[in-house]
């Protein structure tokens, strides 16, 4: 299943957009299926998917909904250790959602829609309107984040000491955690496995919306490095509420050119990596599916623009390649199983007798030196650019090694590493 994951700075009509897509994808022969959190005029505000016109479902993302029913969930779960401290149960009726249930929600319905069961109904797209920008930057890193926490916490081989729990309460002086939480740990584990698959797959993309300006370029700028360090893939950018350029009113045509201006240099920053489709400006919000087609920009129109539709083609199953890779001088003999899975590239003349420094590579665009971060602590790389933040578990080999330096060049990161004499395997 092709997913189309759809955000951009607020007010920049992302919902809209990813309405939009989603009506000319199914009136194209796609069977589409749009998640959304918001009300769209002329579409069903049901919470399961709910046909809206030939092709096409849509299915209202409840956060409170969510919230209450995983709360009292936990509340059955925990009934036992509740009953003992003499604690009262909350009724639904009473709970009111907590900050970051929205995102939780979310995951929870990209997990229905990946494997779950809304994902039995066969659809060829999935449309999802996320939160604006930034938000939907740290949502996204969301299930890789917290499947680390969980296995940091409650690591999955204790399991396998539960036989031996009893005489080790006995021992520390307190109760060891019970079979249930390990339990809900790993259901939540492959339920969040699921979505990071799903976020990280071939066939997934991200497609921007902005309005032309100063202010979205600003923030585009910022978001490509954030895009960029969680691998996500830009397929296009969405040029939402275009003015006609040709206008008798010198003020109307101020701001066209203003535009115009902008466009103009954001397909030379993003083309052709990405595909820009640009929307008319209706003169009005839009009020329903005559409104949603009208935004479909025909194909053959300037610049090559194929429509909202544009760029959905099937791009093959399977998880997308990491977004970095390792430079090795010479050849990549003898290194494929200390880094297995790993791109390498091979650069300059071998190194003789010498073992090679390892060169970790991952374009950062738009990223400041004065922003950067870097920290290896244990088997892990922990990086910062700016206000987004990244914890890359190393290969097998770079965990071998010590870093010796690292260096922001041509929007590239590059981060040396030194084989450890006592850790490096040696040949011959």
């Amino acid at each position: 299943m092709r997913t189309v994951l759809v955000t951009g700075p607020g007010g920049a009509g992302r919902t809209t957009v990813a309405a939009a897509t989603a009506l000319a994808a199914a009136r194209r022969g796609r069977r589409t299926l749009l998640l959304t959190a918001d009300g769209i005029p002329g579409f069903p505000e049901d919470t399961e998917p709910t046909e809206v016109t030939d092709g096409l479902w849509s299915a209202r993302i409840d956060s409170g909904e969510h919230f209450r029913a995983e709360l009292l969930a936990l509340q059955d779960q925990a009934s036992v250790v509740l009953d003992l401290l003499g604690g009262n149960r909350l009724d639904g009726e009473e709970l009111t959602e907590l900050p970051g249930s929205t995102q939780l929600a979310l995951l929870h319905t990209l997990r229905r829609a990946a494997e779950g069961d809304w994902s039995r109904a066969g659809h060829d797209l999935l449309v999802v309107d996320l939160p604006p920008l930034r938000e939907a930057l740290a949502l996204l890193a969301l299930p890789e984040q917290l499947r680390r926490y969980l296995r940091r916490l409650l690591p999955p081989e204790r399991q396998a000491a539960r036989a031996l729990r009893p005489m080790l309460a006995q021992l520390a002086g307190v109760p060891m955690p019970a079979q249930w939480l390990y339990e809900a740990a790993a259901r939540r584990d492959a339920e969040l496995a699921a979505v990071q698959a799903l976020i990280e797959a071939r066939d997934t993309t991200v497609r921007l919306v902005a309005e032309p300006g100063p202010a979205a370029e600003d923030t585009l700028r910022t978001a490509r490095t954030g895009l960029a360090l969680h691998g996500l893939r830009v397929d296009a950018l969405t040029v939402n509420r275009v003015l006609p350029r040709h206008s008798g009113d010198p003020w109307f045509a101020g701001l066209a050119a203003q535009q115009e201006k902008t466009v103009d240099h954001w397909y030379e920053e993003w083309a052709p990596d990405a595909a820009l489709c640009e929307v008319p400006h209706l003169g009005r919000d839009p009020r329903g599916l005559d409104d949603l087609a009208r935004l479909d920009t025909p194909a053959g129109a300037p610049r090559g623009d194929d429509g909202l539709a544009g760029g959905l083609d099937g791009r093959g199953p399977g998880r997308a390649d990491a977004p970095w890779w390792i430079e090795s001088p010479g050849t990549s003999d003898g290194l494929d199983g200390l880094l297995p899975g790993a791109r390498i590239v091979t650069t300059g003349p071998p190194s003789g007798d010498r073992d090679p420094v390892l060169v970790w590579c991952l374009p950062l665009p738009g990223a400041a030196k004065k922003d950067l971060q870097l920290v290896r602590r244990g088997d892990e790389l922990l990086l910062t650019i700016g206000p987004f933040h990244r914890i890359v578990p190393l290969e097998s080999g770079l965990r071998r090694c010590t870093v010796s330096g690292a260096a922001l060049t041509d929007g590239v990161l590059r981060v040396r590493f030194t084989p450890d004499p006592g850790l490096w395997p040696r040949t011959g």
